[in-house]
C-alpha cells in the first residue's frame, strides 16, 4: 500500500497494517487571481507540457515532429531569431519536415509573433488554421460542478480516478490515437512527457471503457487542461467538468493557480463548455502551412 502526503516522499506500508480509510475529498484550490504571463511565454510553456517525439533547434526556433501525432507536435514554434534571414528560414524548416514526410507548419502567435515572419508567410501563400488559447483561474474550476444534475452531489468527482500514466483503457477513448504503431508510440511519448503529467478516468461498468478522460501537465503557476473526452453515450452528466475539477485540485496542490487550454476555433461545443467553466480568450495562435515546393 502506498500513502502519498501532500509533501513528502511516497510511504510505503504492509497492506495488513490498514484499519480504517475513507475517501479524502479534492484539495481546494485557494483563491488568487489569474498568473500574468505573456503570450509568447505561455506558448513556451504549452510547448515544454506537450514535448514533440523529435526535436531540433533552429536558432531560438524549435522544429518539432511526431510522426503526425497533432499538429502542435508537428510544427515549428517560431519564437525569437531562427538565425537566418526568414526565407532561408523558412526553406529549411520545409526541408526538415519533406523530409520527415510531414506538412510543414509554422506556428504564428497573435498577438507575439513578428509582423515579418506574418508577411513573408503570407508572400508564400501559407494557409492559416486559427487555435484559442484559453485562461482561467483554478480556485473556480476546482469547484466546479458540485451537485450538477444527473450526479452525485460531489458533482461525479468521487469517481475520478488520476495516474501518472495512461493505461489501455485511457488510449481507447482519446479519440487522436489511430492503427498506425508509429504514431501510437509518439503519441505514448507526447503524451507522458511534460514536467508534471496526470491523467483523470472516469471508470465505466466493469470490462467495458472509461466513461470520461483528461489530460493534465502542470508546471510553475500554470496548469494545461487536454484530452478531454466523454463517451458519447455518458454526455451531459457533468463527467467533462469533473474530470476538469479534480485535474485541478491536484494542480494547486503542486501550486499552480491558473488553468489554460488550447481549442481549435470551430470547435463551438468546447468553447461553450470552457464559457460556463470561467475559461476567457488569452490569445490566439495560427499553423501556418507551408505550400510545398
Amino acid at each position: 500500500m502506498t500513502v502519498v502526503p501532500r509533501s513528502g516522499a511516497p510511504v510505503f506500508l504492509p497492506e495488513k497494517l490498514l484499519v480504517a480509510g475513507k475517501v479524502v475529498p479534492p484539495f481546494p484550490a485557494r483563491r488568487a487571481p489569474l498568473p500574468v504571463t505573456a503570450p509568447v511565454e505561455l506558448q513556451r510553456i504549452a510547448g515544454r507540457g506537450w514535448p514533440a517525439a523529435e526535436q531540433e533547434p533552429l536558432g531560438e526556433w524549435t522544429l518539432r515532429a511526431s510522426a503526425g501525432f497533432t499538429r502542435r507536435a508537428n510544427s515549428v514554434q517560431a519564437l525569437g531569431d531562427p538565425g537566418l534571414p526568414l526565407p532561408e528560414a523558412l526553406a529549411a524548416v520545409r526541408a526538415w519536415y519533406a523530409a520527415r514526410g510531414l506538412p510543414a507548419y509554422v506556428e504564428v502567435i497573435s498577438p507575439g509573433s513578428p509582423a515579418a515572419l506574418v508577411a513573408e508567410l503570407d508572400r508564400l501563400g501559407a494557409g492559416y488554421a486559427p487555435t484559442l488559447v484559453r485562461t482561467a483561474p483554478l480556485a473556480g474550476l476546482s469547484r466546479a460542478g458540485a451537485g450538477t444534475t444527473g450526479v452525485p452531489p460531489t458533482g461525479g468527482r468521487g469517481r475520478v480516478r488520476l495516474a501518472r500514466t495512461a493505461d489501455d483503457g485511457w488510449l481507447s477513448v482519446y479519440r487522436r490515437v489511430g492503427d498506425d504503431p508509429a504514431v501510437e508510440e509518439a503519441a505514448r511519448q507526447v503524451l507522458h512527457g511534460g514536467p508534471s503529467v496526470w491523467f483523470a478516468t472516469v471508470p465505466g461498468a466493469p470490462g467495458q471503457p472509461p466513461l470520461a478522460i483528461g489530460r493534465c501537465v502542470i508546471e510553475g503557476d500554470w496548469a494545461c487542461f487536454g484530452a478531454i473526452e466523454v463517451q458519447p453515450y455518458a454526455r451531459r452528466a457533468g463527467l467533462a467538468t469533473a474530470v476538469m475539477a479534480v485535474l485541478a485540485s491536484r494542480a494547486a496542490e503542486e501550486g499552480a493557480s491558473g488553468g489554460y487550454l488550447q481549442v481549435e476555433a470551430e470547435n463551438a461545443g468546447a468553447i461553450a463548455l470552457y464559457d460556463g467553466l470561467g475559461f476567457t480568450t488569452s490569445h490566439t495562435y495560427h499553423y501556418a502551412l507551408l505550400p510545398q515546393g
